[in-house]
């Protein structure tokens, strides 16, 4: 698919935040001077040409009270970890949850990215992540700064 001069119009719209509205996408397609309908029957072709991957939001964890996170890479059974991994990612203190390949140095094939207001919450989730899941093998590691978060800008 061509990209005409009003996709690329589009495209760069939406690598900005959304507008803080109940309609963002008809706040956008009034600053494209589209309808929005038509915008998001843009977004639709988009998203199945595979020119968009996805959708999706930046939450900045710390502007909402989750001061303190915590790598944990597990050690799962590769035949649990799918079940293990939806398991794991549908809990609101988890905002990443993936799989990995292993090494022979580096054993752990399921990683998630646990976030809470205290280091204690923290520890006492990853606890409980272990628990319920009878996973014993994990490591936690803390992260020591955050690295500034960007994404890729295009026709800008």
């Amino acid at each position: 698919m061509k990209l005409t001069a009003e996709d690329k119009q589009i495209i760069r719209v939406l690598q900005d935040d959304l507008p803080d509205t109940i309609r963002p996408y008809e706040a956008l397609a009034l600053k494209l001077g589209i309808s929005e309908d038509k915008l998001l029957e843009r977004i639709s072709i988009y998203l199945e040409k595979g020119i968009l991957r996805r959708l999706g939001a930046v939450v900045r964890h710390q502007k909402v009270g989750y001061n303190h996170n915590m790598l944990v890479v597990w050690r799962v059974p590769d035949h649990l970890v799918l079940s293990i991994g939806k398991k794991m990612a549908s809990y609101p203190e988890i905002t990443h949850c993936y799989e990995r390949a292993t090494l022979p140095q580096w054993p752990y094939n399921l990683f998630t990215m646990v976030h809470g207001t205290t280091n204690e919450a923290c520890e006492s989730f990853i606890k409980k992540l272990s628990r319920e899941n009878v996973i014993d093998d994990y490591q936690v590691l803390t992260s020591l700064k955050e690295l500034k978060k960007t994404s890729m800008k295009y026709f800008v």
